[in-house]
Formats: C-alpha cells, sequence, structure tokens
C-alpha cells in the first residue's frame, strides 16, 4: 500500500516537471514570406518627329520632309508615301497644299507627327517691256539749240541741251546726224537761209568741242521754210529760231 502511494508521488512530481519544462521552453522563430513577384515594366511609348526643309513652295517646287523615330516598330508616312524607315529623308512635289502625316506604331502604342505645307500658285510672268528703237532713244535724248532773235550765238541753255546730245551721240558713236538750221517767219528768204546756215554751223562746232566728231554731222539750213509752229507770235517764233537734230541715214 505504501509502494503505490509513494509510485503516485513520484508520477505526479514527474508531470509538475514536464510541465515546468515545457512552460520555459519558447517557441522557435517563424520564416518570413517570401517577397511578391517583381510586376513587369510596360513598353516604351514611341516618339515620332517630322519636319520640311520649307513650309511655304511655289507649285512646281519641291520640299524635303526628315523624320526620326523611338520604340516604333512600323511607321507610315501619308499621303502618298506608306512605310519608312525609323529615321529618314524624302523628297516630295506637292501640287497643292497639304498636311503630311508620320504616324509610328510599336508595343507602347501609336504616335503621330504632322507638317502642313502650303503651295501657293508662281506669280504671273512678267510682260517683256519691248526695248526701245533707236530712233525712240534719239527722240527721247538728242535735244535742239535755240536762239534768240537774229542771232547765231549759243545762249546757255543750248549749251545744257547740245552737252546732253552729245553724251548720247558718245554712247553710240555708230550714229550720224543732220543738223538743220530754222528761223521765224521774219525777214527775207535769202537772209533767214543764211542765219539758219550760221545755227547749224555754231551749233555743229559747239559739239565738235565735246568731242563729237564733225565727219558724224552734216549741216543744213531751212530758213524759214519749214517751221515747226506756224502760229505769228512770239511763243511761236521762240520755237522756230533752233538748230534741230535729225537722226542720220
Amino acid at each position: 500500500m505504501r509502494t503505490r502511494k509513494h509510485a503516485r508521488i513520484l508520477f505526479g512530481t514527474l508531470l509538475v516537471i514536464l510541465a515546468l519544462s515545457a512552460a520555459c521552453k519558447k517557441p522557435a522563430p517563424q520564416a518570413p514570406p517570401p517577397p511578391p513577384p517583381t510586376a513587369a515594366a510596360p513598353p516604351a511609348s514611341p516618339t515620332v518627329n517630322l519636319q520640311a526643309s520649307s513650309n511655304i513652295i511655289q507649285r512646281g517646287e519641291s520640299v524635303t520632309l526628315t523624320w526620326s523615330s523611338t520604340n516604333a516598330t512600323t511607321l507610315s508616312l501619308s499621303p502618298g508615301v506608306g512605310n519608312v524607315s525609323a529615321e529618314g529623308t524624302q523628297r516630295v512635289n506637292p501640287p497643292d497644299s497639304i498636311t503630311y502625316t508620320l504616324t509610328a506604331t510599336g508595343p507602347g502604342g501609336s504616335a503621330d507627327a504632322n507638317v502642313h505645307i502650303t503651295v501657293s500658285a508662281p506669280p504671273p510672268p512678267v510682260a517683256k517691256t519691248a526695248e526701245p528703237t533707236m530712233q525712240q532713244l534719239f527722240d527721247r535724248e538728242v535735244k535742239d539749240a535755240y536762239f534768240d532773235y537774229d542771232k547765231a550765238d549759243i545762249r546757255p541753255d543750248a549749251r545744257d541741251n547740245l552737252t546732253q546730245t552729245a553724251q548720247f551721240l558718245r554712247s553710240y558713236p555708230q550714229l550720224k546726224v543732220v543738223l538743220e538750221g530754222h528761223c521765224d517767219e521774219r525777214g527775207s528768204t535769202e537772209y533767214n537761209l543764211a542765219l539758219g546756215d550760221r545755227r547749224a554751223a555754231a551749233a555743229k562746232q559747239f559739239m565738235v568741242s565735246l568731242g563729237i566728231s564733225a565727219d558724224r554731222m552734216e549741216t543744213v539750213s531751212y530758213g524759214k521754210e519749214r517751221p515747226f509752229c506756224s502760229a505769228s507770235t512770239e511763243e511761236c517764233y521762240k520755237q522756230n529760231r533752233r538748230a534741230h537734230f535729225v537722226m542720220g541715214k
């Protein structure tokens, strides 16, 4: 009986020791959970650039398109060109104003670039002005010498006119001239013929002093027989008293 009791005591003591031992023992640490998988980066979006060598041209002229792109697998240039490389140039000759569009497509999407070309009509042709004839030049540049009543002296205004005439004749050395002496209606025919001769000779001599060769000038007197103005007035008389130049044959 005593042995059985002793055994129960020992068994109880053992249970207490085991319980205390289990209470003092720390739990083992747990391993951290694995990190979540990294998400794949989205593909980059395409970029595209399109430029023209000139944005304004005249009809019939051409222009160069230049482009570049990134992150694109296909590029299309419209209208009228089609697929192109990632970088390049294209010469175009649009007949009218137009907008070119370059579309770039890749895994990351698509992108567009535009350039507008204004085509203007060429200016109308300039009407060619007919070159003046030698006679027209002569009539415009050659000036007569005018004289006082009953005089054959070269006046200051006659010097200016003869100087301009000499300058023209120097520019055209092939030209020859006839110097006509004229008078107003007063006085006899014979007297005016002689006066007209002196006036033509005076004008010729002044032209020689300006460097015009004498053999390029012929003189003739018409006196009062070929008036420029027919009215019997002082104003008309002034216009008739002259040395008049005519282009030689």
